[in-house]
């Protein structure tokens, strides 16, 4: 017994436990129950808390045609797109997933279907691409089939239509091999009807195994009742033969020469093992590597000969573990009836654990090359490199094989290579018989139970016979998921209900496994999931009409006359329609999660992990309206699955032991997905918010039933969208004096339809009379438009005549604070309601200085608090202020109203007399309010300013310059309003502002000077008292005041120049001789105006006068710079003159030189001047006329010291602006005789140069015209 079998026989206490764990938590009830009626009732309201792990479908309807002429089902496989079904009556069935439509029916055997297999396995997805129409030709012309007795095949309908061949596509280019009972193994090419090979073993075949390189080796495994695990090569294509192992000699050489192309190529058969009882299940692994099959003796595995390096050839077919089966009585009865299920885990198709977060897409993420395992199963994040894992069902027990590949050894072995071993992980007993089992998710097996009747309810013959008639007393097969690592059910098993299961035994049924599909995120963000892994063919359920009418849905069917019905592989006439047009595929065979197939001979059940749209329902139906809710936030597409009309009562589904978990095939029906478009999009997300809205208010129709009000009114802030919803549950929530539980949720943001005022009249009505610290937050959420402000503002003015609210009153230890809320709100309701003037009436009788200034502004104001413009301007000090506070705060805190009084002054609605004569009954004159708003009228200080918008650069510019001229204006107004009124501004000034007094003084024409300087010399204010009386003309007075009073010298000279006066001069050194400072300080400013010998001479002999010497010599150094530079000057000067009579003597003795032309014109011809101006002026031409000059010109010519030379007639035309002809000259000239001898002498020369210089004042017309 190997190692393996010894520890299985070690576990076998174990397994006891194991058992009692994995019945723990499925509800049996059995005659003999002694539960009491109350337990059973608290088990089924357990069981209707609980979500069913799995939702269900009835597949049967859709595979009407496996099931015609009384035909029943007997094996079953699905791999890919594809599923195989074997019949009773010999017939092979291949469907398209998940359309389930007929791709192929054919024939096979005589006898019932036992095993079948496919190669390669997995087969590949499908994919867009096809091959040519023209390789179908060649595939539809007839081909002989292998023949078997007449006996054994089966009547058949004889006529049905010819449908086109299986397209050529990747998916579709398969083997499939199917054993029977009638000792027959049938391997055929699905898309190839000649590709046929049938095969008798003389014995019962019960299993059947493709190598995983069929299409190049030709090789499979086979098994039955004659208990030899053989091993077929070879076998010629379109024949029958028979099995040659232990045929003798001559079998084996005709086997021998048929492989190497000598022989009749019937194939070469190898006995790989025999002589422990018949063998039933064989199944290759999923990399090729190995093999496990069945015995009497218990389990088996091999290495084949696959995927083997050259030092390792000879390990091809030995065997590498053997598990013995438990050593228990019953065992040794029913191990020969029992039939193994193995099933080999594709472990990165798994479901992912609730609890693992390493998955992708929601599936389990397979685990690195790299990793190593150790015995746990649930976590295998340390699995070792590259193995395989095995589940095997058998009776009553499920072992879980890891299947360890080839390794080097370590240490003084390193260099040698160690075979694959096996190590169990675990090992479950069960109370059941094991019809099915694969690994749901990491840590959870899925099993399909066959439960054994109970033996009092059992018929007298207690073991199950073979053959087709058995007992009538069978239970429903149960789906139940356990717990490896515990070895606990996680849930009630779920009983299927499936046709005439009374009659069936564990052996009838059948699971198989479509693994869980990984997609990228990104694919499956771009196209559907499906359709990018099956390239096309897996959008059946979003275009089903397209694949139906497409040839990928045909099914191969070849004619089957009467002829021909005794060939067992000629194509079958079994009508398989597909679909009918108003059906469309089921939902859960689109998920790319795990499918669990589960088939009887008259049933085939989907079961799948429950969608979210699943999850949804079930809270929805067990009232978890919180969960639901959530999920719908989350997941809003778990709403697509749901439905929103019943669907009919349809035929025996599977449905669950407690009536919860299953429904029919059109409970998970949904519309044609092709329909998605915009206005699918958009009736979905209708859907989708009405679905949240009708969950949202039965959660919180619970919530309020349980008197849980403050959750449901955060509840109400989550699902309430719509107003009708808002103002139901606000009454509801009213009608239970709730309000404090709904009203921080109710929405004031506009919703459709809109709430009605009145929902907010009603909590504020509330609030003001219960709750003002609620209201004012409530005033400072809600926006003022969303009620009437008429009605809460009665409600206010009736709770405040109540009386028990005063401004004197204390709440909480705060004196006037609800007073103060209900009038403030009491204000904004006015201003909501159009009332300015009453809401400023409010906000003064809270002290509100900002907002009734702001509303004093914005609405022009003034004129309503014209009858109390002290308490105005007082509105921002509080009586202590008055009493105590500095000017400058004064100032500051009076500023803003005393600017609002100026704009209105300019404005002529709030004259200065109004306000001089208020300010003056309460505080007198003067006072600093008044004062205050004299200075902000002489300095145009107002609030407004310019409102327009942020111009460019040129906009700017010239908004600064109107805002300058507008300034000017204002400040102009303004001092002739304080000139209005100037007696009262020097008493202001005079009290507040001392330079602005002298400013006003000096401005002002105004004033009256009697009493400026009356109010002057009563401050002591001497500069200003000097300045008024040298404006009344009494300069040696007020000069006298300077000298006495101020002691300023400098300020005593500045006066005395300024006002020019020599005898103020003499009076300045008059009053100064008695003091020795004012003499030392006219010695330090003596100039110009002081003549210093006067000075000196006055100053008082034997007066000692500090700094005398000093300033006499400042005198005399000063005169000695003075006298140095006079006489610089006056030399230079004289200089300059001399030059300058030198050139002119010069010039004047200067000949002038004329440039004459030589060309002679005829004396007696007279030329008449141009009168136009010549662009440019050449020598020896006259500038005038532009002429040259002759020598013997008749024209007197002029000559200027610029050496320009005019004809005189062009010299007077020329400087005369009118621009005058020689006709126009003067009479004086006409006496000139110009062709008599020119008289050269002095007289008239002086004569003519004294005429000329009348007209020529200017000298030479054009430098003047340069110049200028």
């Amino acid at each position: 017994m190997a190692p393996e079998a010894e520890d299985a026989g070690q576990k076998d206490n174990a397994e006891d436990e194991a058992t009692s764990k994995a019945n723990k938590g499925r509800k049996e009830l059995r005659p003999n129950d002694q539960q009491s009626e109350g337990e059973e009732e608290e088990e089924e309201e357990d069981e209707e808390d609980e979500e069913p792990r799995l939702k269900y479908a009835s597949l049967t309807k859709h595979v009407k045609g496996v099931y015609r002429n009384g035909d029943a089902t007997s094996a079953f496989m699905v791999g890919g797109d594809k599923m195989v079904i074997g019949t009773h009556n010999g017939n092979i069935h291949v469907l398209s997933l998940p359309s389930l439509s007929s791709i192929r029916v054919y024939h096979a055997h005589s006898a019932s279907v036992s095993a079948i297999s496919i190669s390669p396995f997995p087969p590949p997805l499908p994919t867009q691409k096809a091959l040519p129409a023209g390789r179908f030709a060649s595939t539809q012309q007839s081909s002989p089939a292998p023949s078997v007795s007449d006996a054994n095949a089966r009547s058949t309908p004889s006529k049905s239509p010819k449908l086109p061949p299986v397209p050529l596509t990747p998916s579709n280019q398969i083997y499939i091999a199917t054993s029977s009972i009638d000792g027959n193994v049938c391997i055929a090419s699905l898309t190839d009807p000649k590709d046929v090979t049938l095969r008798s073993f003389g014995r019962p075949v019960q299993g059947v195994a493709l190598s995983p390189d069929y299409k190049s080796d030709h090789s499979y495994l086979s098994g039955g009742l004659a208990g030899k695990l053989i091993l077929t090569v070879g076998g010629r294509t379109g024949t029958s033969s028979t099995s040659n192992a232990g045929a003798g000699a001559a079998a084996t050489a005709s086997g021998w020469l048929g492989a190497i192309g000598l022989g009749s190529s019937a194939g070469k058969d190898t006995i790989l093992h025999s002589g422990e009882g018949a063998i039933r299940t064989i199944q290759w692994s999923l990399s090729g590597k190995y093999v496990v099959w069945f015995n009497e003796k218990g389990i088996k595995l091999m290495r084949s000969n696959l995927h083997l390096e050259a030092e390792d050839s000879e390990n091809a077919w030995k065997r590498i573990s053997h598990i013995d089966y438990p050593n228990r009585e019953i065992w040794q009865d029913m191990v020969g009836v029992w039939k193994p299920r193995a099933k080999w885990i594709d472990e990165s198709g798994l479901e992912a654990d609730e609890n693992d977060t390493n998955q992708v897409n929601g599936l389990q993420e397979k685990p690195h090359a790299g990793d190593s395992s150790g015995t746990s199963f649930a976590k295998p994040t340390t699995r070792r490199k590259r193995s395989e894992k095995l589940i095997v069902g058998w009776g009553d027990t499920i072992w879980i094989i890891d299947v360890l590949p080839e390794t080097f050894g370590s240490g003084k072995e390193a260099d040698q290579r160690k075979k694959a071993r096996v190590q169990i992980l675990t090992i479950l007993r069960t109370d059941c018989i094991v019809s099915g089992v694969s690994l749901y998710t990491p840590s959870l097996l899925v099993v399909l139970a066959y439960v054994m009747p109970d033996e009092s309810a059992s018929s007298p013959q207690n073991t199950p016979t073979r053959g087709r008639h058995r007992r009538q007393n069978a239970l429903q097969p149960e789906m139940r998921i356990i717990d490896v690592e515990t070895k606990e059910e996680i849930s009630v098993a779920d009983t299927l209900n499936v046709s005439r299961y009374e009659s069936l035994s564990a052996t009838d049924y059948h699971l198989d496994v479509l693994p869980a599909m990984k997609v990228s995120q990104k694919a499956s963000s771009q196209r559907g999931a499906l359709e990018i892994i099956g390239g096309g063919i897996w959008d059946v359920g979003t275009y089903p009409v397209r694949l139906f009418s497409s040839a990928a849905s045909v099914r191969s069917n070849g004619s089957h006359s009467a002829e021909s019905s005794s060939k067992a592989m000629s194509d079958m006439n079994v009508p398989s329609p597909g679909p009918a047009p108003n059906e469309v595929v089921h939902p859960s065979a689109l998920t790319h999660g795990m499918k669990l197939f589960i088939q009887s001979p008259y049933d085939c059940v989907l079961a799948t992990k429950p969608t979210l749209a699943d999850h949804f329902q079930w809270l929805d139906s067990h009232e978890k309206y919180e969960e639901a809710f959530n999920l719908l936030n989350q997941h809003p597409e778990a709403v697509e699955g749901s439905s929103d009309t019943p669907t009919e009562s349809t035929p025996s589904t599977p449905t669950r032991a407690s009536s919860r978990g299953q429904g029919t095939l059109q409970d998970f029906l949904t519309n044609d997905s092709s329909q998605d478009t915009d206005l699918h999009r958009s009736v979905l997300n209708s859907r989708i918010e009405k679905e949240k809205r009708r969950v949202g208010e039965l959660w919180i129709g619970q919530l309020t039933a349980r008197n849980d009000w403050a959750k449901a009114g955060t509840t109400c802030n989550k699902v309430l969208k719509t107003g009708d919803s808002w103002e139901h549950w606000v009454w509801a929530f009213a009608q239970a004096d709730k309000f404090d539980e709904i009203t921080p949720y109710i929405p004031s943001t506009e919703i459709q339809p809109p709430l009605p005022s009145v929902v907010y009249e009603l909590v504020l009505g509330h609030y003001i009379t219960y709750d003002r610290k609620t209201l004012a937050a409530l005033f400072e959420r809600w926006p003022l438009e969303i009620f009437e402000a008429g009605s809460v503002i009665e409600a206010i003015q009736a709770r405040l005549q109540a009386g028990d609210i005063r401004e004197d009153s204390a709440e909480d230890g705060e004196v006037g604070r609800d007073w103060r809320i209900l009038m403030d709100c009491l204000a904004r309701l006015y201003l909501a309601d159009g009332r300015p003037a009453q809401a400023l009436s409010c906000h003064i009788r809270l002290q509100d200085a900002d907002v009734a200034m702001h509303l004093i502004i914005e609405y022009h104001l003034v004129d309503a608090v014209s009858d109390d413009i002290p308490g105005f301007i007082l509105l921002r000090l509080s009586k202590e202020q008055q009493r105590s506070a500095p000017t400058e705060e004064l100032q500051n805190a009076s500023r803003e109203p005393i600017r609002l009084l100026v704009d209105e002054a300019h404005h002529g609605i709030v004259r200065p007399d109004t306000v001089i004569k208020q300010l003056k009954a309460r505080y007198g004159i003067p006072n600093p309010y008044l004062f205050f708003y004299f200075r902000a009228l002489w300095e145009g200080e107002t609030s407004s300013a310019p409102t327009a918008g942020q111009p460019g650069v040129e906009g700017a510019g010239k908004l600064r310059k109107q805002s300058l001229v507008d300034e000017r204006l204002i400040a102009t107004e303004g001092k002739a309003l304080v000139s209005d009124h100037a007696d009262i501004a020097l008493q202001l000034f005079a009290e507040y502002d001392r330079p602005l007094l002298m400013t006003f003084l000096r401005s002002s024409q105004s004033y009256a000077l009697d009493l400026a300087s009356k109010i002057c010399k009563q401050q002591g204010y001497i500069p200003e008292s000097v300045y008024l009386l040298s404006k009344e003309g009494r300069m040696t007075e007020a000069l006298r005041l300077i000298i006495d009073r101020i002691g300023d010298v400098k300020q005593a000279i500045s006066f005395a120049k300024e006002q020019d006066d020599p005898s103020l001069w003499d009076d300045l050194l008059n009053y100064s001789m008695s003091k020795p400072l004012f003499i030392r300080g006219l010695l330090e400013e003596v100039g110009t105006s002081i003549d210093p010998v006067k000075l000196v001479r006055k100053i008082p002999e034997a007066l000692e006068v500090e700094g005398l010497k000093g300033g006499l010599m400042r005198i005399i150094r000063e005169y000695e710079i003075q006298y140095s530079i006079s006489e610089g000057v006056a030399r230079v000067l004289r200089g300059e003159v001399a030059a300058a009579m030198a050139e002119k003597s010069k010039g004047l003795n200067k000949g002038i030189k004329f440039d004459i032309g030589e060309v002679h014109r005829d004396p007696m011809t007279v030329q008449t001047p141009r009168l136009s101006r010549p662009r440019k002026v050449e020598k020896g031409h006259c500038p005038g006329c532009g002429k040259e000059f002759l020598p013997e010109d008749p024209q007197l010519l002029v000559s200027f010291p610029c050496q320009h030379i005019f004809h005189v007639p062009c010299l007077l035309t020329f400087s005369d602006p009118d621009g005058k002809s020689p006709d126009d000259i003067p009479s004086v000239f006409s006496h000139v005789d110009w062709q008599s001898e020119y008289d050269r002498s002095v007289g008239p020369k002086m004569d003519h140069a004294a005429l000329l210089r009348t007209y020529v004042s200017q000298g030479c017309p054009l430098e003047s015209s340069d110049t200028g």
